[in-house]
């Protein structure tokens, strides 16, 4: 009795990858549009033009435009989790976390329309939902448990992880939008700015208070 290699899906089956083919393709184009014309362009009708395709097709996946810039903003958190990633792991976790921040300048740079839609309000009036939030929670968590790692090791003074984090990651932000909106004369003075950024924050963490 011969074997037979011919597989074969449920007509529902195939439904729901069709559906799933066309929701990527859809965050897709809306991804490569964000790159290559900016911010502005992302709309229902530019997306649904680029597909060519109606805006109702898009409206009934992802409801409207935040839903769809979700969708985009959850990709960007991919992205970073990815850039986090590609940072090996060392024996010195402070080192690691030099290293992961900047990956984050790197991330900035790289997929600037990303970062200026996901950190910067690219995309007036978008507020990102509680599952965007929590991609964003999932992609710094490389950067929080590096920070664990450097208070186990006494290379970081003991303190809330979170508001390290949190601390180190408004403040190069800070640097980092600055130079999007054009207050530093060229990229390689805004670099400098954050490295030196860096280096000051991370010494204010692992400064011994003085006890009185």
């Amino acid at each position: 009795m011969s074997n037979h290699p011919h597989t074969y899906k449920t007509y529902s089956e195939v439904k729901l990858q069709q559906q799933q083919v066309l929701r990527k393709n859809v965050i897709d184009a809306a991804c490569l549009l964000l790159l290559e014309e900016g911010p502005e362009s992302v709309t229902v009708r530019r997306v649904a033009q680029k597909l060519n395709c109606s805006t109702k097709i898009i409206y009934s996946m992802f409801g409207n435009k935040d839903g769809l810039a979700n969708e985009m903003y959850l990709d960007g958190c991919r992205l970073l989790a990815e850039t986090f990633q590609q940072v090996p792991i060392t024996a010195k976790a402070l080192h690691d976390l030099e290293s992961l921040c900047s990956a984050y300048w790197q991330f900035s740079q790289l997929h600037s329309s990303y970062y200026k839609m996901m950190f910067g309000g690219a995309l007036s009036d978008f507020k990102p939902d509680e599952k965007s939030l929590e991609g964003t929670t999932t992609a710094l968590i490389r950067i929080q448990q590096t920070v664990v790692r450097a208070m186990e090791q006494g290379e970081l003074e003991k303190n809330d992880p979170l508001l390290v984090v949190q601390t180190l990651w408004a403040t190069l932000h800070g640097v980092i939008h600055l130079q999007f909106a054009g207050h530093f004369s060229q990229p390689s003075v805004a670099q400098d700015v954050y490295r030196f950024t860096l280096t000051k924050m991370l010494a204010a963490f692992t400064t011994v208070p003085v006890q009185e």
